[in-house]
């Protein structure tokens, strides 16, 4: 089958064995991928990504083969699922990460947008951040797919207040139509202050912070006393200063989540959570992530290129 391969010269589009599912695995032939930041890390070496191998980790398809004992999923159904080898033209992974495409309403290519900004962002914002209906909830670089969604679950699940903020005026201006009541410019020097003066002084109860960097600090300033910042990706940066007396002073729950380190056990719990409180959304289509681009399998490195300009609004696929 085709695939595209991490190598040392970038993604390369390979003939490569297709995967077989073993025992409580399903194998998927895949219709659309998704690409994350986290496959940009994976292509720079970051710590906790293997090298080498097929790319990506967010795909959808329709079922070609189950692995003894699986249950509850037949072949040819359709699905969109979370795990490694998203980038080929057949892809394994487990019941627990495939779930079923609700109705006939939504595309492959739809549904391939959604899996990891799911599990990502209920688990951000919802279990981790601890957020409660009538909270003010701020999201770091919001014109993601990750961060559009966002948005819309910290909606469904009763902020009262959801700023988003992108430093590119043309993709700040569409956050409005995926849940945002106030859109900022994160690279503006009075960012924090506007948010100040939207909660009366206080600051949001919670941040989810895409970026990092150089707006740590700033995080800080906008967060009330006793908020939380749940910190899910470092798109301006792996380190920066900390003002650990406004951090003290504030007494923020600063968290740090990343699915490198979960076991099978701990997505799964993270998946039933999330199923339980967004899934009714799902299958009524009341939450969504726009397809800014797709290229074809053939093309992924320039795909990811087109991620690492940083152009896009919304969801990037590879369709096999």
């Amino acid at each position: 089958m085709k695939a595209a391969v991490i190598t040392e010269n970038g993604l390369e589009t390979q003939d490569v064995a297709q995967p077989e599912p073993g025992a409580g695995e399903v194998l998927v032939r895949v219709k659309a991928a998704g690409l994350n930041r986290a496959d940009l890390m994976a292509l720079q070496g970051a710590r906790g990504f293997a090298a080498g191998g097929v790319g990506g980790r967010e795909f959808s398809g329709e079922i070609a083969a189950l692995g003894e004992g699986v249950t509850g999923l037949s072949v040819g159904d359709r699905v969109m699922c979370t795990g490694n080898g998203a980038y080929a033209e057949y892809a394994v992974t487990v019941p627990a990460r495939a779930w079923k495409v609700p109705g006939n309403n939504m595309s492959l290519e739809q549904a391939a947008t959604l899996p990891v900004s799911l599990q990502t962002m209920h688990n951000a914002i919802v279990t981790a951040g601890r957020m409660e209906k009538g909270d003010a909830v701020l999201i770091q670089g919001a014109s993601s797919g990750v961060g559009i969604l966002g948005m819309q679950i910290a909606k469904h699940m009763g902020a009262r207040l959801v700023i988003g903020t992108s430093t590119h005026e043309g993709r700040r201006a569409k956050l409005t139509e995926y849940g945002a009541d106030m859109a900022l410019d994160s690279s503006s020097p009075d960012w924090a202050d506007k948010v100040l003066e939207a909660t009366d002084g206080e600051g949001v109860d919670l941040i989810v912070d895409q970026v990092s960097g150089g707006v740590m600090n700033d995080n800080l300033k906008a967060t009330r006393i006793l908020g939380r910042i749940v910190n899910v990706g470092r798109l301006g940066g792996f380190k920066g200063e900390l003002d650990f007396d406004l951090h003290a002073l504030r007494r923020i729950d600063y968290i740090g989540v990343t699915f490198r380190t979960r076991s099978e056990e701990e997505v799964a719990v993270i998946i039933d959570a999330m199923k339980a409180d967004l899934w009714d959304a799902v299958e009524a289509g009341e939450v969504s992530i726009p397809i800014d681009k797709a290229f074809p399998l053939e093309q992924a490195g320039e795909a990811h290129q087109y991620m690492k300009d940083n152009q896009h609004f919304g969801k990037i696929l590879l369709t096999a």
